[in-house]
């Protein structure tokens, strides 16, 4: 028996994936907020194709064109008509690393950039995912290290547009 297809009277809305194929970024739609939420990992957000899931539970099916991976703010479009989406940063496992002075914190970059380690950079703390490698390692180096749930948002490559001057990271911690 072949496999339902749109045009099937029997098929509903919520069995049919919403084909996503339009990237927009943060600031190019104005208007009310999209109906539809998708929140994704740091890592989720650098790939532009495959199945995924709404707040909501609606599936669906992003085949947008290659470019740059999605930031929180930007919104998903059907080709024609449907449902805008929008991206935003999901809550994951992460280690926030404090230091006593600026310049052992500094250190501490240096080293995990050097291990081309995902960081979020903020003026008191760094912010990278869980791993008990280098949770040891920060903590023989006299680094506070805590344990959190929350959105990650680490900074750009070297060879990558920097988001700071676009305001997608406005509002975060």
């Amino acid at each position: 028996m072949p496999a339902p297809t749109v045009s099937d009277a029997t098929v509903s809305d919520a069995t049919v994936p919403l084909v996503l194929v339009r990237h927009l970024r943060h600031g190019e739609v104005s208007g009310p907020v999209p109906p539809l939420r998708l929140p994704l990992r740091a890592d989720e957000r650098t790939s532009l194709r495959g199945h995924r899931r709404s707040a909501c539970g609606r599936d669906l099916l992003l085949q947008l064109p290659r470019g740059a991976g999605l930031e929180p703010g930007d919104l998903l479009a059907p080709e024609s008509g449907g449902p805008l989406v929008v991206v935003e940063a999901a809550s994951e496992p992460l280690m926030v690393v404090r230091a006593a002075n600026p310049l052992a914190l500094l250190q501490a970059a240096y080293h995990l950039g050097n291990r081309h380690v995902a960081m979020e950079l903020h003026s008191d703390e760094l912010r990278l995912g869980i791993d008990n490698v280098l949770e040891d390692l920060l903590r023989q180096r006299g680094l506070a290290v805590e344990r959190i749930m929350g959105p990650f948002l680490p900074e750009p490559g070297a060879y990558e547009p920097s988001v700071h001057a676009h305001g997608h990271r406005h509002g975060q911690p």
